[in-house]
């Protein structure tokens, strides 16, 4: 858990030094535009658009890939589900699976779902592992005019997160330790997994309550302003991030219009 929430910091990349909130709204600019879109081509263009900036990040594609592998699980979720469940069976038939045909319609279909699923979370797994959490709350409540009760608090969440890989392994080993275990019995290991899974939000939500109390306490909700340790500088720089983002997000999005317009012509 550790390896995929510690940020990869790198004082060299030149995009990675940009100020926190230049770097999320350029991924937010970047990547939005592409849920509006259902043909492969413009999610294909962005996800190659991201992979091409990626060392100007300061991140190795190798490093990407391990911090990116839930994306390849919901992949093959989306493949599964569209080979089971897709409307559009239209276009020749590739492969009959008795009463599942996998057609070119339900092939297109799952690969423009699959790559927008790439395209959109990729930006977002970039920015936070080239961003360390303290910068990006400071950054969002000097340049964003965030809540400092929000931006504290989640900071103090991302901290938490491998806190939860660690509570995990603890109950279960609490309960092996007593004689709780399931074995090979698939609906035991169900159960167990649902009462673990439980007592873990059990105490997430408690450590959640203390967190605001002590939050409340130190008049992260008294309105009264606040002093900063480190000052987030928003510059040039950062204004041609978010104006760079917008230009290639729109291009992308025309090349694909462009393509749909002109596809009848040429077929």
């Amino acid at each position: 858990m550790t390896t995929l929430t510690e940020p990869v910091i790198t004082g060299d990349a030149p995009l990675a030094r940009r100020n926190p909130v230049a770097k999320l709204g350029a991924a937010l600019l970047f990547s939005l535009p592409l849920v509006a879109t259902l043909d492969p081509l413009t999610p294909a263009l962005g996800l190659a658009v991201e992979l091409a900036l990626l060392p100007l990040f300061g991140v190795r594609y190798r490093t990407l890939a391990r911090r990116a592998w839930p994306l390849a699980l919901a992949a093959a979720g989306i493949g599964v589900t569209m080979v089971l469940f897709a409307a559009d069976r239209t276009g020749a038939l590739l492969l009959d699976l008795g009463p599942f045909d996998i057609t070119t319609g339900v092939v297109v279909t799952a690969l423009g779902l699959i790559l927008r699923v790439f395209a959109v979370a990729l930006p977002g797994i970039i920015v936070f592992a080239t961003t360390d959490p303290t910068d990006l709350a400071d950054a969002l409540v000097q340049n964003a005019k965030a809540p400092a009760r929000f931006a504290i608090g989640a900071l103090a969440a991302f901290r938490l997160v491998p806190l939860l890989g660690q509570e995990w392994q603890m109950l279960t080993l609490a309960r092996r330790a007593r004689g709780i275990d399931a074995g090979r019995n698939p609906v035991a290991r169900l159960r167990l997994f649902g009462s673990t899974a439980f007592a873990l939000l059990v105490g997430a939500l408690r450590r959640g309550g203390r967190l605001a109390v002590a939050m409340d306490a130190r008049g992260f909700d008294s309105g009264a302003p606040r002093t900063y340790a480190r000052t987030q500088i928003f510059g040039g720089a950062d204004w041609a991030l978010l104006v760079g983002a917008g230009v290639l997000s729109a291009a992308a999005l025309t090349t694909s219009v462009l393509a749909g317009l002109f596809r009848p012509i040429i077929g």
